[in-house]
């Protein structure tokens, strides 16, 4: 794995450190196949029920680097375009990722890195974090399914605003527009997430994956189809044997253990 993503573990989870903090954690091609290989080898892990992306230091991620970006108009744009198709991958890999994804983040979240964050499950911030959907700034457009995150959470002034303007949002107008989970204190936020995925991780993983599944289809499944795979889903975790634990323990009120 690449020296520009470390990964440790904690208890049940998967911590996933960017790592270049002289270059403000910013990202590249290795960096892309390096977390996509990390989700690959935890998702059939079960000593590993979630996973959590932050940055070294005190900067969660920069997004691009400017100076590989420069370089890369003097090559042909197909180089380019690998190049975010490699972050594209790594976006989608978090997306379909079948356990809770979480950031954690200090200090910067701009362009790309901004985008990371979105693509979690949750975000934590510390109170002195600012994101900044800064590729207008750089003449550029977004990547990393920025656009489209914010377009579908956020009404279209809002988008426009966080798309178009750059300017740095903090993270407590982020948590009042509902795409932070929880503000903590600065130099904090990674412990608070691992307080959340601690939380996570005692849930049964067979639900959490169909919650998760339900969640990123609801915007393109009718209410038919919705409801189809609910029932679907449903009886599948009913079966399941962490279905008949969870009821088991709530009715005889213990604390339930799933596997």
């Amino acid at each position: 794995m690449s020296g520009a993503l470390k990964s440790t573990s904690e208890g049940l989870s998967l911590i996933l450190t960017l790592s270049n903090p002289e270059q403000k954690n910013t990202l590249g091609p290795e960096i892309y196949a390096a977390g996509i290989e990390a989700l690959n080898a935890a998702e059939n892990n079960p000593e590993i029920r979630s996973v959590v992306i932050t940055g070294e230091g005190s900067m969660f991620c920069a997004g691009g680097n400017l100076q590989r970006l420069q370089a890369n108009r003097r090559e042909a744009p197909e180089l380019q375009a690998q190049s975010i198709e490699g972050l594209h991958n790594w976006i989608e890999a978090i997306h379909t990722y079948p356990k809770p994804v979480i950031a954690a983040v200090e200090g910067v979240a701009a362009g790309a890195g901004f985008s990371l964050a979105l693509a979690c499950d949750f975000v934590v911030a510390a109170d002195n974090a600012v994101f900044a959907m800064s590729y207008s700034t750089v003449a550029l457009s977004p990547d990393g399914g920025g656009s489209w995150k914010l377009a579908r959470a956020l009404p279209r002034a809002l988008a426009s605003e966080l798309l178009m303007c750059g300017e740095r949002i903090s993270a407590q107008r982020l948590l009042a527009l509902g795409l932070v989970n929880r503000v903590t204190g600065a130099g904090s936020a990674l412990s608070q997430a691992l307080q959340l995925a601690e939380q996570l991780n005692a849930r049964a993983p067979n639900a959490l994956t169909s919650i998760k599944e339900l969640i990123n289809d609801a915007s393109t499944n009718t209410l038919s189809q919705q409801l189809a795979s609910e029932r679907n889903y449903f009886v599948q975790n009913l079966h399941h044997s962490n279905g008949g634990e969870g009821i088991a323990a709530f009715l005889e009120k213990r604390i339930p253990q799933y596997r």
